[in-house]
């Protein structure tokens, strides 16, 4: 048997195919400085293991995984934890390296992505890189109850067989919808004892790059997920509840790419409105100082007087001469009823 998808094109499915292309066309096209593209994708990364961990369980938070990451030390997280977010990391540099190569996705790529997810973790329960041999079911924590009966272990072989031989063959079905397709059917088929969530996100990524959608490597699919879960989980029962009809799935999964694509594309319009902005002031003679005040206020939106002394090390005379200068010059302007107002603020006049 081979595996045939079961779904239809709505008009939400295409209303949001057309804005995850406009944004694609929006990255491509941009002028964004490749400074800020690299800080954004390093950001996206953190994001992403920080969030596609969290689902699955773990109790670190953002800013802990971040300075994780970043190699700090930082007592008193669960280990485990720890090793889930850097191996998923770890996972995403395998699959960077693959996609370097241009080999096609193998059953033993998935293997290796899964090895990497779970290795050393929870005592190496989830068999590393191994099919499941047992049976195996999907338990809601709260509850206790089974939510999901998969497979019998002696289908898994099989039915990733048919997954992977239509990877290699879906030439006429749209980049994006492989990618939720492949997603749902590896949870589906639940080859592993555990990390079948994190893999098939990962593939899902991984599908999505290898056809040209990396988007830059700026999104997070896990954190439209994680911010609401119930709807992530209902969204992969609506499969089994309409006779494996897709269709629902993929209005949910697309939806949720193109509310990620809609932030990212609107966090590159604002670095771009930023840098139009700050040629003009430098251009108008604006000061080298005032410049940087004028890049402080664009990034955070507004700021007082005493959050820019703080932040920039400059003493209150000369940053109110430079906040005067940008004043008259028309590229801020002044919020509150007066000098004694402790909420007056300073704004960019975008």
């Amino acid at each position: 048997m081979a595996f045939v998808p079961h779904f239809t094109i709505t008009n939400k499915i295409t209303a949001a195919l057309t804005q995850i292309e406009r944004a694609r066309g929006f990255l491509e096209a941009a002028k964004l400085s490749v400074d800020w593209i690299a800080e954004m994708q390093a950001r996206a990364l953190v994001r992403e293991a920080h969030f596609t961990t969290h689902i699955e369980g773990t109790h670190l938070t953002l800013e802990q995984s971040e300075r994780i990451l970043a190699g700090e030390s930082v007592p008193g997280v669960d280990l485990d934890d720890k090793l889930e977010l850097l191996n998923y990391r770890n996972a995403f540099d395998l699959v960077a390296d693959y996609l370097g190569s241009g080999a096609q996705i193998t059953e033993k790529l998935i293997k290796d992505i899964h090895r990497q997810l779970v290795l050393g973790v929870r005592g190496n329960q989830a068999r590393p890189g191994e099919y499941r041999t047992i049976q195996c079911y999907v338990v809601n924590r709260a509850t206790g109850r089974v939510t999901y009966t998969p497979p019998a272990p002696d289908k898994v072989p099989g039915l990733m067989n048919e997954l992977i031989t239509w990877l290699t063959v879906e030439a006429e079905v749209n980049p994006v919808l492989v990618a939720g397709l492949a997603q749902f059917q590896l949870v589906d088929i639940h080859p592993f004892c555990d990390g079948n969530g994190r893999t098939a996100r990962l593939l899902s990524t991984l599908a999505l790059y290898r056809k040209g959608y990396d988007f830059k490597k700026l999104f997070t699919l896990s954190e439209y997920y994680d911010r609401d879960r119930p709807a992530y989980y209902e969204a992969s029962k609506s499969v089994r509840q309409s006779a494996m009809d897709m269709t629902g799935w993929l209005e949910y999964f697309v939806e949720g790419l193109a509310t990620q694509l809609r932030e990212v594309q609107s966090r590159g319009e604002q670095v771009i409105q930023r840098d139009v902005l700050l040629l003009r002031a430098r251009e108008s003679g604006v000061q080298e100082r005032a410049l940087s005040v004028l890049a402080f206020l664009l990034e955070q939106g507004s700021g007082t007087v005493h959050q820019m002394e703080a932040e920039l090390k400059v003493n209150r005379r000369t940053l109110q001469r430079d906040l005067k200068q940008l004043i008259e010059k028309q590229f801020i302007r002044e919020v509150g009823s007066g000098p004694t107002d402790p909420t007056r603020s300073y704004q960019p006049l975008l």
